[in-house]
């Protein structure tokens, strides 16, 4: 109950406002400027009892307190490593960022791309922080997560081993804007050891909230050279990996190319060169040093045939990790490369690079949405949103007598990095598009008798898989799945368009068509037959007088498997009739509630094809739906995750009893909604009193 509070309460917090840059979600509920007044007020300095300066934060596996790896580390304030220690020194630059003994470098490299947008990188990094005025050993940052901003508190305090930062450190010595950061970041996704590994794009993802694009060499297109140009001209972050076919550790060649590693790609220039052009990309390594040797490198004798200026705005001469190649050589050295563009969110976007974002948040629950993949028997059940493309983009080219339009579609898992260190690991996730007729749910038949019409290339394992498509004018059904069923994850689903696109979760309407029977009293109703078995001449019938006379009924039921209808239930089916609050049903009310239990045993056996006595989750969508409850997902996951047992079915009395609830429901709400718009109002006591009934 408590967590669909906390639910609903950060539902009306995001429609407010929060979540937005600019009024961010306090992470933990920690605010900055009040914790570092509490602080300069005490003339203390800030310790996070989130995220102590402890084994906890470092992790439990490869930095845990057995491994080596954590044998003398003292957590120290930048004022006990320096005596005059900056938070930035001289401007934050990618030369800001050296690796440290963490397997972090696919956020690093995001980092040092992160510094060459000023306006990303102090929406990152708030600028007002020091460590002269209003010092207080507390800091903060700011990153997107699953469609909202969060701001993140850390205390000062940082991972040493004789007296230098184990992890991420500045080429500078006295400068530690890279070393909070990094820590930040590491609290956000639990430990330390949650960053070991990764794509540099979810870094840049949460640095901008912006589109993500993956280009693996082997598949690239021909005019990759001119979208790395295009892409870093409109201020994208871009990075790039290497991998070895021997040995899975990173590993220094003969050209000086760190192989199975992460570099920032910082510029793409076509130069003129002994009479032609010479494309040239400029890599970075994000351990500050150990860069290409090759064609173009600093010392190379390519540049002394190019022109004064360009050479002179181009070659740099120093081992800080950045060296420029050529681009037929990246494509060799290299093998992937990771795009984060920019939305209308961002400060620094403008009228020449605009994508509309359409977002949904959801979840994949075991006997309700996590259908699995497209083979599996509940690929159906999983959730289904929908999207309506009105306008080509502006640019269509006409090859085609069909508009176009330009969509990316984006899904991530959330919240599983945190889980890494404890076991966790991320699901191999897809996501199907249909073309749709309307706006309603899609059962079965629709899926086997349609196809989709795009899809994710592949199922993969990671935090996000992304896609470009071209699709026509239309409306859109996308269906995002696990491989596996049962696999339980939240969701967020971003589609990126050129023009707006209009939203909807598909079966996201609450309405109830209740079944209610007409009654005539008669002497021979079954309700009377039956009272007058248990109860001569009873003219109200209390919980335990309901339950005799039910059960006795239900045992004559050859096809109901069941033990019967507990006291609890009986309680429950008074309460949806007892409008007089007696706590009892007359014998008309017995006559009605015999006539629904008979509407929902009917349902229920059409469900329960097996004659089991329970009915597979999955199948309680058609269930409520043939029942007369239009439910969106949410509800129905409460339903199910209440309902349940261990073999994902659900028996026949939990069956009975949560149809007679949501019967309640809508009825006790009915009553209160006096003014018929959908929304009532209720005091403490009021919701008190209603949850009681």
């Amino acid at each position: 109950m408590a967590s669909v509070a906390a639910k609903l309460a950060k539902d009306w917090a995001t429609a407010s406002g929060v979540g937005a840059n600019e009024t961010p979600r306090k992470y933990l509920n920690q605010y900055f400027e009040e914790l570092r007044a509490q602080c300069l007020a005490s003339k203390t300095l800030f310790e996070d009892p989130t995220f102590p300066a402890a084994q906890s934060s470092l992790g439990i596996n490869d930095l845990g307190p057995k491994s080596e790896k954590v044998q003398g580390i003292v957590w120290k304030r930048p004022l006990e490593i320096k005596p005059y220690p900056q938070f930035i020194n001289e401007g934050a630059t990618r030369a800001d960022v050296r690796q440290g003994s963490l397997g972090d470098c696919w956020f690093l490299c995001s980092i040092a791309s992160l510094t060459l947008n000023e306006d990303c990188l102090r929406r990152v990094v708030p600028m007002d922080q020091s460590f002269d005025a209003n010092y207080a050993g507390i800091f903060h940052f700011k990153f997107w997560q699953y469609g909202e901003w969060v701001d993140v508190v850390v205390d000062d305090r940082l991972p040493t081993k004789k007296n230098k930062l184990v992890f991420v450190k500045s080429t500078s010595a006295n400068e530690f804007w890279s070393a909070l950061l990094e820590k930040a970041y590491a609290k956000l996704n639990g430990s330390y050891e949650a960053l070991s590994g990764g794509l540099p794009l979810e870094a840049l993802e949460d640095f901008t909230g912006g589109i993500g694009e993956l280009y693996y060499f082997e598949n690239a297109p021909q005019n990759l050279f001119q979208i790395i140009q295009k892409a870093l001209r409109r201020n994208s972050l871009v990075t790039c990996s290497t991998k070895s076919d021997s040995g899975t550790g990173e590993i220094v060649v003969s050209t000086n190319v760190v192989k199975n590693h992460a570099y920032s790609l910082t510029g793409a220039e076509e130069v003129v060169y002994r009479g032609g052009t010479a494309q040239i990309v400029r890599v970075r390594n994000p351990w500050g040093y150990k860069e290409w040797n090759g064609a173009w490198s600093d010392s190379a004798p390519e540049w002394d045939e190019i022109d004064r200026k360009v050479k002179a705005d181009l070659k740099t001469e120093c081992d800080d990790g950045e060296a420029w190649m050529p681009f037929s050589s990246f494509l060799v050295e290299f093998y992937r490369m990771e795009i984060c563009h920019l939305t209308l969110d961002n400060v620094c976007c403008n009228e020449n690079h605009k994508w509309c974002l359409t977002e949904f948040s959801g979840s994949w629950t075991a006997g309700c949405t996590a259908g699995g993949c497209k083979g599996s028997p509940n690929f159906w059940t999983n959730p289904q949103f929908r999207i309506t493309l009105e306008e080509p983009d502006e640019d269509d080219t006409g090859i085609t007598d069909t508009p176009l339009c330009t969509v990316i579609v984006s899904l991530m898992q959330k919240e599983r990095r945190r889980k890494k260190p404890e076991g966790g690991c991320l699901y191999n996730i897809a996501y199907y598009i249909y073309k749709t007729p309307s706006n309603v749910q899609m059962g079965k038949d629709f899926f086997k008798k349609n196809k989709d019409v795009a899809q994710a290339d592949t199922y993969k394992n990671h935090r996000e898989v992304c896609k470009r498509f071209q699709l026509p004018v239309g409306n859109y059904m996308i269906v995002p799945t696990t491989y596996n069923p049962s696999e339980e994850a939240d969701f967020c689903l971003r589609v990126f368009t050129e023009k707006r696109a209009e939203p909807s979760e598909i079966g996201n309407m609450v309405d109830a068509k209740l079944y209610e029977p007409l009654v005539i009293s008669s002497p021979d109703t079954e309700a009377q037959n039956g009272a007058e078995e248990q109860h001569e001449e009873k003219a109200e019938f209390k919980a335990e007088d309901l339950k005799s006379i039910l059960n006795k009924l239900l045992s004559k039921r050859h096809n109901i498997k069941s033990d019967g209808f507990s006291l609890k239930t009986c309680k429950e089916m008074i309460n949806l009739l007892d409008v007089d609050n007696t706590a009892t049903l007359s014998n008309e009310e017995v006559s009605i509630l015999l006539k629904k239990l008979e509407h929902y045993m009917k349902i229920f056996l059409e469900a329960d094809t097996n004659f089991s006595g329970s009915i597979d989750a999955h199948e309680m969508r058609n269930a409520l739906q043939k029942a007369g409850f239009s439910l969106n997902n949410r509800i129905q996951e409460v339903i199910v995750q209440r309902s349940i047992s261990a073999d994902l079915s659900i028996n026949f009395e939990d069956f009975i009893a949560c149809m007679i609830r949501l019967e309640t429901l809508f009825k006790m709400f009915n009553i209160l909604d006096t003014d018929e718009d959908g929304i009532i109002n209720l005091s403490l006591s009021e919701w008190i009193w209603t949850g009681l009934i």
